[in-house]
């Protein structure tokens, strides 16, 4: 397996690769990119930033584009499309590092589509790690759902200056509307449909387990920015997500 990234993911991956004696090749920013051959095969995981894919993407040989399989959150589709990536596999992480040097902590199945999926959930499983080969109608409602976990709650936590179970607890009511807008917009782009009560519950279900985590408004072309943007497009008011976005200066 060959990892291009070394920040907290691509280090703990690399750490319980080698204490498994399972193959593993680390590309950082500026070594290793020998690893990466335009005759190999297999796999290469992407578990760079967002703002990072285009340069990336510049150092793989195009016959090894097709074996890239991408991690980030955010929505990655118009770019991929941008790219000739539309067919690329696509792997959503639930597990934790706290910082880079950690241990990773293993949490639900992570979920991964496309082509190159099934051999990833394999290498994955030899780590220790859960992971699931799925298809995309599945991969696009789990996508959606942790896109607008990542969206929702790092607005609100910016907002009120709390952690996602303070959220949970004090702005529910809110936190419903606010992933009501963003489920409908997200659901249109997607094809997908996602019942509005078992979406919240799911949400703040995943939230009280790590309670004391304050999110934040990140990668904004990837997250809340592709909201605006995509409201706009389709024309779906979201005076709610707006409303959050001027008063913590996103707006």
């Amino acid at each position: 397996m060959i990892i291009i990234g070394g920040g907290r993911v691509g280090q703990a991956l690399e750490t319980r690769a080698a204490m498994r004696g399972v193959p593993c090749a680390l590309i950082r920013r500026k070594t290793g990119w020998e690893a990466l051959t335009a005759d190999g095969s297999g796999p290469i995981l992407v578990a760079t930033r967002n703002d990072d894919l285009a340069a990336v993407l510049e150092k793989v040989p195009a016959a090894r584009r097709e074996d890239l399989v991408f991690l980030q959150n955010g929505m990655l589709r118009s770019w991929l499309a941008d790219n000739g990536l539309t067919g690329a596999t696509r792997g959503l992480l639930f597990f934790a590092v706290a910082k880079r040097g950690d241990d990773l902590t293993p949490g639900s199945e992570s979920p991964f589509s496309g082509p190159r999926a099934s051999a990833v959930v394999r290498w994955l499983q030899r780590l220790d790690v859960p992971a699931i080969a799925v298809a995309d109608q599945q991969f696009r409602e789990v996508e959606l759902e942790k896109l607008i976990w990542n969206s929702a709650f790092g607005l609100l936590c910016e907002r009120y200056g709390a952690p996602v179970g303070t959220i949970v607890a004090r702005h529910r009511d809110e936190l419903q509307d606010l992933v009501d807008e963003m489920n409908r917009v997200g659901g249109a782009h997607l094809g997908v449909s996602l019942e509005l009560a078992p979406l919240v519950e799911r949400l703040c279900g995943f939230s009280l387990g790590i309670a004391d985590y304050k999110g934040a408004v990140k990668e904004w072309p990837w997250r809340n920015g592709w909201f605006v943007q995509e409201a706009l497009q389709r024309g779906i008011q979201t005076p709610v997500h707006g409303g959050l976005l001027a008063a913590t200066g996103h707006g």
